[in-house]
């Protein structure tokens, strides 16, 4: 059994909040790169060289990326045979995120009692943990500072079996040509399809977190992330909705078994900042 002390992980934590929101992921900046290569648009490839030029700004000056430094969403994959010591590791997750906004001077957004008072609480806490236990002795912790703007764009829908993959493609389709320029394309577009409702949504979200354009080890998914990629950048959205053939740098797809009776689908969008930093302990 391995031991691993809350201190750790609220220092883990801190840092990654403040990594995230400072420096954009190599297989982003890679995507993009690649998306200003094959724009066709010059109105939207000088887009995406500002947006460029802002993550290089963003990495050398120590700024946030964005002036939204979103919700804290964590991803933390327990092993079986890790033992938290110390205290509890929701308690340890947010002492982080409360110590990397404060020090990190980063713009705090979460407001407590959302349909009535929305008191902002004053350092990004409480974060949105998702933890899941696997097998092994590590602590895996991902911190994704998600975006209100790409967030408020997510949608749901119970299609009925029947539907189908056209009925998938119509749904993802509609959600990201209905977002707009709201969740600041090109975007990264999870789709969850199957399990429930809460967790067709939680595995939309979990789809962000793959490296960027990496395709599913399942043969038919990566198949229907091609074909949705071409449709949807075949909307002509483009960067920041000013036209182009870039509206997305990815779609990745995750599914899991449903009920017989429902074929449940999540869109959630990542806007271009798509910050995500982890570490194993």
């Amino acid at each position: 059994m391995k031991e691993i002390g809350v201190d750790q992980i609220t220092e883990t934590v801190a840092r990654l909040c403040q990594d995230a929101t400072h420096n954009l992921p190599e297989d982003v900046v890679a995507a993009l790169r690649r998306a200003e290569s094959a724009e066709e648009s010059p109105l939207a490839k000088r887009v995406l060289a500002e947006i460029l030029d802002n993550a290089e700004l963003a990495r050398r000056e120590m700024i946030p990326l964005c002036q939204d430094t979103g919700t804290t969403v964590v991803f933390a994959e327990v092993g079986q045979d890790v033992h938290i010591v110390g205290g509890a590791l929701k308690d340890a997750i947010n002492a982080g995120v409360a110590k990397g906004y404060t020090e990190g001077y980063l713009r705090k957004s979460i407001a407590d009692k959302p349909f009535s008072a929305r008191t902002n609480t004053q350092d990004n806490t409480p974060a949105v943990i998702h933890t899941e236990i696997v097998p092994g002795d590590k602590l895996k912790l991902a911190v994704m500072p998600k975006g209100g703007g790409c967030e408020n764009m997510s949608r749901f829908a119970m299609l009925l079996p029947g539907a189908g993959k056209e009925g998938i493609t119509d749904f993802v389709l509609r959600a990201v040509e209905e977002s707009g320029g709201n969740p600041c394309p090109p975007v990264i577009v999870g789709v969850g399809i199957g399990g429930t409702a809460e967790y067709a949504m939680t595995l939309a979200k979990k789809g962000l977190t793959r490296e960027v354009g990496k395709r599913s080890p399942d043969p038919e998914t990566a198949q229907f992330e091609e074909e949705l990629l071409e449709k949807v950048n075949a909307l002509g959205l483009g960067p920041q909705a000013v036209g182009g053939r870039n509206t997305a740098l990815a779609v990745h797809i995750e599914t899991y078994p449903t009920h017989i009776t429902a074929l449940p689908v999540a869109v959630n969008l990542q806007c271009h900042s798509a910050r995500l930093k982890s570490a194993e302990l």
